[in-house]
């Protein structure tokens, strides 16, 4: 979608907020007769600290805004988390980690999502596809990454350093193209440590592929087959679970 049409839908989406909440929920005093309802444009614009003429702007979707602005407009408006992270995402920016995102945990709900495939191994993942949670199937197969040390606990190092058990021809479009989603995923926090740290350690495991490494190229990773030995044809499947988006599900289900 265009700069322009985004700008627009943005204006939408917090136009339609506006409407949702009224004057109590803000922390404003009520009463009075009003045309419409939810608040007032100018009452937006003094809670979020910005004038009236350029809040009616950015709802005309006539301006670009910086993410505070966004972040303010939507405290402003009182959004629901997948509100403001919406907002965030039509104005161009990546939405924060807050909560489980941040201290690397992950909620009762993809636990027991997990675990409930007794036969499809399955790991939780981090943007930076660190190893966060696994189930019994995936611990049968591959032995339990709590036995790796901390920072080498990591999707794509795994694979690097998994010659034991996955042949080249196995390993190799799987790292690529795992790496290759990694950059995307993690583009837009180039300078964050550990997603060089992982760049560097990997780079240090499998210095053959330093082309890899080195290369710019960025790509969703698709469903990718390979022959485990011992388990067969498996089709690798990132999925990003509704109820926890900041997180990835690798699925390991029968070709």
């Amino acid at each position: 979608m265009e700069a322009t049409a985004l700008r627009r839908e943005l204006g939408a989406h917090l136009r339609a907020h506006r409407e949702l909440v009224s004057p109590e929920q803000a922390g404003l005093p009520g009463g009075g007769r009003r045309r419409a309802a939810g608040l007032r444009r100018e009452e937006v614009a003094a809670l979020a600290g910005v004038s009236v003429a350029w809040y009616t702007w950015l709802e005309q979707g006539r301006v670009a805004v910086s993410r505070q602005v966004v972040d303010a407009v939507c405290r402003a408006l009182r959004m629901a988390p997948a509100a403001h992270r919406h907002a965030l995402e039509l104005a161009g920016f990546r939405p924060t980690e807050t909560g489980s995102a941040a201290d690397g945990s992950v909620r009762p709900e993809t636990r027991a999502l997990i675990d409930g495939w007794p036969d499809t191994p399955a790991l939780v993942l981090d943007d930076r596809f660190d190893i966060l949670a696994w189930n019994a199937a995936h611990e049968r197969l591959w032995g339990d990454p709590a036995a790796l040390p901390a920072e080498r606990r990591n999707l794509l190092l795994w694979l690097a350093a998994a010659r034991d058990r996955l042949p080249p021809e196995a390993a190799d479009p799987l790292l690529r193209g795992l790496y290759q989603h990694f950059r995307a995923s993690t583009g837009r926090a180039p300078d964050h440590p550990r997603a060089a740290e992982i760049t560097r350690l990997l780079a240090a495991e499998r210095p053959d592929a330093a082309a890899w490494w080195q290369c710019r190229a960025v790509t969703d990773f698709p469903p990718t087959t390979a022959t485990v030995p011992g388990a067969g044809r498996l089709t690798f499947t990132l999925l990003r679970p509704v109820a926890e988006p900041e997180r990835y599900l690798l699925a390991q289900t029968p070709a």
